[in-house]
């Protein structure tokens, strides 16, 4: 073997042996780290649905291609990954062997084009990533840029190694061309980007060629292998993790959030009455009581910021960044690995001094940075509290999250960011009674009333009065011609706007002929509120309560008995989490059910509004179930409407502020969330802002009376549920009088089902509020339409 060969040989299997020897070590770490966290079965149930989400998100980047110019380059990075591959064992198969290729395809055209084509568009791609980045700089735009706190010297290092890959690759291959030593010898050409550089270098001699050719060999190897060490010791150990953390992620079959897990203790679901504090976890108190998964999410991070670019609370002034949550989990996980691992003890007697670091990565909003390093007080140190306390995660980022889910609809890479928030709050709520002092009044409503407002029991059955119908109640069992168990829910039977909403809805399934029955006072609140605060004790006591009067009259799904709902939390839990408690239902929101009645003809707008509108979608509807087209479809079905989409809509649909029990807390920190959606809404110049679900149109109808009475508002704009603007439609014009002095007649309703009083009944009384449109007399009365502001 000649001398350069050696040379080179030696050389490049000491830099390969060193970097693995680096890299090694720091993935045995890893490994240990994520291993420590606590049980998290069944993340590996249902092996095809993870399979058809590893090939969908991951070899098809869809959650990526979301966000067009940076998807496409994203694809284009990822694949130019997979087929450069090939490139990092042709480079170090040349220090054995100078006309290395692979057996069978290693001569082939196709490869060696691939393999350009990817390097070169792997430039672009760059080149692109570079231009967002400075388009984004946080340095010019703060808290507005997405990068805002993240480690974007690592990012622009990371950049430059890659482009030096690329660069070496081509760099190296140029040479192999002059000197002979090139797979594609006799079809040059077809490796174009190759060729253009061994044209340029050609006249530098063969001798020169041989020393470069060598040279950038070793150079492509020292900078593919000093980026393994990089990546595993950066943000981007997500090139590795990633694909891990989607085949592990809480739903295989897609985005939706659904149900909130079951709290856990040392992987088994928590039972109360034989829980021990002293030994189960309730929650997650410190950073390893957090489970395996959660540890794996928090170490998959790319800090890219989509979650906080879409985040309600951070789009309104607020300190939550979900993306710097899970960095100060993540840096603080790391900095306190080795005492969590045995390598390290706090000293006996030590006293925690909390001194701010002011070195290394900071923003205001950051809560790690307060101590870095791994020190004793990093050991100590609270996971939620104050800066004064060294939390780090300060108690102001935990209760201002909606838990709507678009930072979770938004993360390439599955993070479950409101998971490891409501397992944080059920430890803060459980153990240390720490919570938002006007939470803990609606905590007791619950309790003692069953409702969030404590008003009487009796009162469930209220909206029911002046109906033009008797609405069936069930007693001990649903008779056997009832189609639907209507679940009304708290807000839909006790707070005012709600309760128009029901009995809009009401209305319409009698026009159809729907057979259809309520619990009345039987009802209690499903618990979403006490879940989504972090008090799985009184969601518990609730649902268990709930769910054996459901499967007491038999409302299981072995009956032929579906639920419908009109609060998508209502829906949400009775559907995704009652199961945890032993009920499993048929359960339907509102406006999928109205959706197919209008789809079947039973109920057929008539009348035309010539209105201008928006819809809103509640996240628990849209985001956590993915219903998004039954209340559009109802919309599109009424004649007269302009309908226009806000910018932020269906997966991207912003919040209204109301989620994860931030309707009975008090909102002191940035702009008020319904105020900056209903801003949007308000926006598109709409004379209508349709919603379905009752906290949004209390949310959002309290910000446009806000907006009315200091004028930036027309008075004219409504905020309705889908079903009232569907009631409103059904009632036929006035015809006009016939030749002769006949008198007005009005139709009767257009329907497929049985003949039956109008829904106008449902709108009596808003008649003083709001009128008909301009020029259309208004039909007084008890059962006279009118509109409802929500």
């Amino acid at each position: 073997m000649e001398t350069d060969m050696v040379v080179r040989l030696v050389l490049g299997l000491l830099i390969i042996v060193v970097s693995l020897a680096i890299a090694g070590r720091r993935i045995v770490f890893l490994a240990r780290l994520i291993r420590s966290g606590q049980p998290a079965p069944g993340r590996l149930d249902g092996a095809g649905a993870r399979l058809r989400t590893q090939l969908v998100e991951v070899f098809g980047q869809e959650r990526l291609l979301k966000w067009s110019v940076p998807g496409v380059a994203h694809f284009i990075t990822f694949w130019a990954f997979v087929v450069l591959g090939a490139t990092i064992v042709e480079a170090v198969g040349a220090l054995f062997n100078p006309d290395f290729a692979f057996p069978i395809i290693g001569h082939t055209r196709a490869l060696g084009f691939l393999e350009d084509l990817f390097g070169t568009l792997l430039l672009l791609s760059l080149l692109t990533f570079a231009l967002i980045r400075r388009r984004n700089a946080p340095q010019r735009l703060q808290r507005s840029s997405r990068f805002y706190g993240s480690h974007t010297r690592a990012a622009w290092l990371v950049l430059f190694m890659i482009t030096m890959v690329v660069v070496t690759l081509f760099l190296y291959r140029g040479p192999q061309i002059n000197t002979g030593h090139y797979p594609w010898a006799d079809h040059p050409h077809w490796t174009f980007t190759s060729w253009l550089v061994a044209k340029a270098l050609a006249p530098l001699g063969t001798g020169v060629n041989a020393f470069l050719e060598t040279f950038f060999i070793l150079a492509q190897i020292a900078v593919v292998f000093g980026f393994l060490v990089l990546v595993v010791y950066s943000k981007h150990l997500h090139i590795f993790l990633a694909p891990v953390n989607v085949s592990t992620k809480r739903n295989p079959d897609g985005v939706a959030l659904g149900g909130l897990p079951p709290m856990m203790s040392k992987g088994k679901v928590l039972d109360f009455e034989q829980a021990d504090p002293e030994t189960d976890t309730f929650g997650v108190g410190k950073v390893e009581d957090f489970t395996w998964k959660a540890m794996l999410d928090m170490a998959t991070c790319t800090e890219c910021g989509r979650c906080q670019s879409q985040c309600p609370a951070w789009n309104t002034g607020k300190p939550l960044s979900p993306k710097l949550l899970i960095m100060d989990l993540r840096d603080h996980l790391f900095a306190k690995a080795p005492y969590m691992l045995g390598s390290r003890t706090v000293p006996e007697g030590h006293v925690s001094e909390i001194i701010e670091d002011e070195s290394g990565h900071h923003v205001p909003e950051a809560g790690y940075p307060r101590i870095e390093g791994t020190r004793p007080e990093q050991a100590t140190r609270p996971l939620v509290g104050t800066a004064a306390e060294g939390g780090v995660i300060d108690p102001d980022v935990l209760w201002s999250c909606t838990t709507c889910g678009a930072c979770v609809e938004q993360c390439p890479v599955d993070i479950e960011h409101v998971d490891h928030i409501l397992d944080m709050r059920r430890y803060q709520v459980l153990i240390e009674s720490a919570f938002p002092s006007e939470a803990g009044v609606m905590l007791r409503n619950l309790e003692n009333k069953g409702n969030p407002w404590g008003l009487n029991n009796t009162a469930r059955e209220d909206w029911t009065e002046g109906l033009p119908f008797e609405v069936r109640r069930v007693t001990d069992s649903i008779p056997s011609d009832v189609e639907y168990l209507f679940w009304v829910g708290c807000a839909g039977a006790l707070e005012d706007r709600a309760k128009k909403v029901t009995r809009a809805f009401a209305e319409l399934l009698h026009t159809a002929g729907v057979e259809f029955a309520i619990l009345g006072s039987g009802e209690s609140c499903t618990g979403d509120p006490a879940r989504r605060l972090g008090n799985e004790f009184v969601f518990q006591m609730l649902g268990q309560q709930n769910v054996e009067l459901l499967n007491g009259v038999g409302a299981g799904r072995e009956h032929d008995v579906k639920i419908v709902a009109t609060c998508p939390h209502c829906f949400n839990t009775l559907a995704n989490e009652y199961p945890q408690l032993g009920g499993h239902y048929d359960v339907v929101h509102h406006t999928q059910l109205l959706g197919k009645l209008v789809a079947d003809g039973h109920l057929v707008p008539v009348t035309p509004i010539d209105e201008k509108i928006t819809y809103h979608d509640p996240c628990y509807l849209g985001r956590h179930n993915r219903v998004y087209t039954p209340p559009r479809e109802i919309l599109d079905a009424i004649a007269g409407f302009t309908t226009t989409e806000m910018p932020r809509c269906k997966e991207r649909g912003f919040c209204c502020g109301a989620g994860g029990a931030r309707m009975w807390m008090e909102e002191k920190i940035g702009k008020r969330i319904n105020v900056e959606r209903t801003d949007e809404a308000l926006a598109t110049d709409a004379d209508l802002i349709s919603t379905a679900c009752p906290f949004c149109i209390v949310m959002l109808s309290d910000a446009v009376t806000a907006k009315k009475q200091d004028g930036s508002a027309k008075e004219s704009v409504q905020v309705l549920d889908v079903s009232q603007i569907l009631a409103r439609s059904l009632v036929a014009p006035k015809v006009p009088a016939m030749a002769g002095g006949a008198p007005d007649v009005t139709p009767d309703v257009v329907d497929k089902g049985p003949a039956g009083p109008t829904p106008a009944a449902t709108e009596a009384a808003d008649t003083v509020q709001l009128a008909q449109e301009e020029g259309t007399p208004r039909l007084d009365g008890p059962t006279g339409p009118g509109k409802s502001d929500g």
